[in-house]
């Protein structure tokens, strides 16, 4: 009961004209970076962090903001997926291989808004499990030593390979790179400066709000501006066709959609697995459950569809709460949210409960307005969305460049930070060309002294002991977790990889 009052003091909060004009236009503009290829949730929070601090907005708000922007881009991803066989982000590959495929049938509306469907159900009750997992969660939480921390940071790190990673050396080469930038600054138990070079600007640590907007949002636009093909990105008008599913298709996916929401939950709570593991896992299960013989999955199976939308959305749900109740993000996303609570100094974990309460429960009631606007939103309003899939990156990397830079000015008012900042994107350009996960990197610079922190507590606690960080049996799990963690996306990466090859050249013989 407690639970429950705590939502409706939440949804008393979200319930103002401010919140809801917030989360419906966090909602639009998540739809449109999620439907653009390449953009993907991580990017379009990363892009508007900016706009949220130069507004001035407080914590609730802002948060309200920027997960209405997570979902809205987590619906929006399999906008292009279906209308062009090109995934809005990692977890909308999944989509593409029975989407594409209703498209071409002439089933693009139906795809379309049965997508939008499944991104509900699996939103809706990812919340649901949200707001029951995420204090039991925190019971647990303290029973945390510095020992536990420090395995528990491990572990968000060791599987942040993702699912569709080839190559967990480069993930590992991005975490330390991470973990080295978090040692920027003056070291808080001896005072002496590291890695600051004698600039003053660096004693107080890398601002991980530049870094993000540098790594994520002026790499798109280096990267753009490397290739130049404005012109050539603007797509042919889609024909949609019939908009509503039939009764009978929503019948038949109605149990796929179940299943895959329980999937998808709970690859989303452990720490790094995210959203691309909850699509890939629930896509699988549905084949090998429905379609033993492959008959129908991969040639335009609703079902097909109804299981990765549901499964990544209520994995994005399912990622937040590690988020709140360890201070461990669950994705990439999440890992961006975690940087804007720490900017506004929240720090998340198990007293965030007690000591914000207005924030959690807000932005929880939030993240229910939000689902039923999308749902509202996306089917009228499809025919607009795909329009957006027209707009030449020439108009729109101007933009995003804008936001960034006035953003990011209007936040610290130092010019050192746009230097920084543009350093930051051509490294996320550079990493990006040599096929290196920029994730882990923001991970390490937002928990490296947390890190460090409780790695020196913990040997200090017990006189320079290192077998202390293996002393308890949580530890020991967390370790355990933490490895198979990092093997399992090696062989779970190459099915996917393999899956979306196939694919490619199967329609590749069918265009020849």
């Amino acid at each position: 009961m407690d639970t429950l009052a705590s939502l409706a003091d939440g949804f008393a909060i979200a319930l103002t004209w401010q919140n809801i004009l917030l989360a419906l236009l966090g909602c639009f503009l998540g739809t449109i970076m999620g439907a653009l290829p390449g953009l993907g949730p991580s990017n379009g929070v990363a892009i508007l962090i900016p706009l949220a601090f130069t507004l001035g907005l407080g914590a609730t708000p802002s948060l309200i903001l920027l997960t209405s922007v997570y979902y809205g881009a987590m619906y929006g991803g399999r906008i292009s997926s279906i209308l062009l066989n090109i995934p809005g982000d990692e977890p909308a590959m999944m989509t593409c291989l029975d989407g594409h495929p209703m498209a071409r049938k002439g089933m693009a509306g139906q795809a379309l808004s049965l997508s939008g469907i499944a991104s509900f159900v699996g939103a809706f009750f990812a919340t649901w499990g949200l707001i029951f997992l995420a204090p039991q969660l925190v019971k647990i939480a303290l029973l945390f030593g510095p020992a536990e921390y420090f395995a528990l940071f491990a572990l968000a790190f060791m599987t942040l390979g993702g699912v569709s990673s080839t190559n967990q050396a480069k993930s590992a080469f991005a975490a330390a790179l991470g973990l080295g930038l978090a040692m920027v600054g003056v070291d808080t138990q001896t005072g002496v400066p590291r890695f600051t070079f004698g600039e003053v600007h660096l004693y107080d640590g890398l601002d991980f709000l530049v870094a993000i907007v540098g790594l994520f949002a002026l790499s798109e636009v280096f990267i753009f501006l490397e290739k130049r093909h404005g012109e050539a990105d603007a797509s042919a008008p889609v024909k949609i066709g019939r908009l509503t599913p039939p009764m009978k298709m929503l019948k038949d996916t109605a149990p796929t959609m179940a299943r895959s929401t329980v999937l998808g939950f709970l690859a989303g709570v452990l720490p790094g697995a995210g959203a691309s593991l909850g699509s890939f896992i629930s896509y699988s299960l549905e084949k090998r459950l429905v379609d033993k013989d492959g008959k129908t999955f991969g040639k335009g199976d609703p079902r097909g569809v109804a299981a990765p939308e549901a499964g990544n959305n209520a994995a994005a749900g399912g990622a937040l709460v590690p988020m709140l109740a360890l201070g461990v993000p669950g994705s990439g996303t999440t890992a961006v949210l975690l940087a804007v609570l720490l900017a506004l100094n929240i720090t998340p974990g198990p007293l965030l409960f007690t000591q914000n309460p207005d924030v959690v429960w807000g932005l929880i009631a939030a993240l229910f307005i939000a689902n039923f606007m999308l749902l509202a939103m996306n089917i009228p309003m499809v025919g607009l969305f795909t329009r957006v899939l027209m707009v030449p990156p020439r108009i729109l990397m101007p933009v995003v460049a804008m936001v960034s830079f006035v953003g990011i000015y209007g936040i610290s008012g130092s010019s050192f930070d746009l230097v920084v900042m543009i350093g930051f994107g051509v490294m996320g350009w550079v990493l990006r060309k040599l096929d290196v996960p920029l994730v882990p990197i923001i991970l390490g610079t937002l928990l490296g002294n947390s890190m460090e922190n409780n790695l020196r507590r913990a040997i200090t606690i017990d006189n320079g002991d290192w077998w202390t960080l293996i002393d308890s049996p949580l530890s020991i799990g967390l370790w355990l977790f933490a490895t198979i963690g990092f093997i399992l996306p090696l062989i779970v990466g190459r099915k996917v990889k393999s899956k979306m090859h196939e694919r490619r050249d199967e329609e590749g013989s069918i265009s020849d």
